[in-house]
């Protein structure tokens, strides 16, 4: 669990509570049905217009991820290949066999099984390449639609302001109703305005950085594998690795 993200938007919604109750306003006034189709109903219409019907229902899934996702630890994946390094140095490839069954990650299962098959090492690499390319392309999908949501809302938000204005205008016969209709116009607006920026675009950046840190995951593994099944120095592949680290973490260097 992602207890930044959690903790980010339940501040990012408590201070926006709190602007509230300190400006004397009523929470129920913030509450406008139409502007609620307008905004999130306009933005959906707008996003099955852009994806699949089935991307747009997997939206939920990829959402939680903001939340649930659990970051590679770089340094132990780099361990975890020097040790499976070592033991290929020592008693052979083949004996990777028998590490099989410890090996929780996929990715790392896969190339060690193709190298302990005798997979030639171009096959391997492609094998390996083409399947980070296509999770690469999977998180750019859902991405791509937490970004279209960041920008449908404040537009459709901004759409539901200027329909809330047309209908005001055009009964101006009350002028005491003219400070109520204007609230109620600016609140989708407002509506837009908070699904874009408390929500969809911090989770778009975090679902960035989360890719970011699987993509070098499986980069070090693409490299590990390829370096045991060329029978590498296991200490060369350490050092070779480590660069993925920040000089800090990396053993047995400078931090500087």
């Amino acid at each position: 669990m992602d207890i930044g993200s959690i903790v980010g938007l339940i501040i990012a919604f408590a201070m926006m509570a709190l602007s509230v109750f300190m400006g004397g306003g009523s929470f129920a006034s913030f509450w406008d049905t139409a502007s609620v189709f307008m905004v999130f109903g306009g933005t959906l219409g707008a996003l099955l217009m852009c994806f699949t019907l089935k991307n747009v229902f997997n939206l939920p899934k990829v959402m939680l991820k903001v939340f649930f996702n659990k970051p590679i630890n770089q340094a132990e994946l780099i361990e975890q290949m020097v040790s499976l390094a070592e033991t290929a140095r020592r008693e052979g490839l083949l004996a990777l066999e028998s590490r099989l069954t410890e090996i929780k990650n996929p990715f790392i299962k896969l190339g060690i099984q193709m190298a302990v098959d005798g997979t030639r090492p171009e096959v391997i690499e492609d094998i390996m390449k083409t399947d980070i390319d296509a999770v690469a392309l999977r998180h750019k999908d859902g991405k791509g639609m937490i970004d279209q949501v960041g920008r449908f809302g404040p537009a459709f938000g901004m759409i539901g302001t200027l329909l809330g204005l047309i209908i005001m205008l055009g009964n101006m016969s009350d002028p005491s109703a003219i400070g109520a209709g204007m609230a109620v116009a600016m609140i989708t607006t407002l509506y837009g305005a908070i699904l874009s920026n408390a929500m969809f675009l911090p989770f778009s950046e975090k679902l960035a950085a989360v890719t970011r840190n699987e993509m070098i995951g499986r980069e070090i593994i693409l490299r590990g594998v390829m370096a045991i099944q060329a029978g590498e120095n296991p200490r060369v592949i350490e050092q070779k690795l480590s660069t993925f680290l920040p000089p800090k973490l990396r053993k047995g260097q400078d931090a500087n």
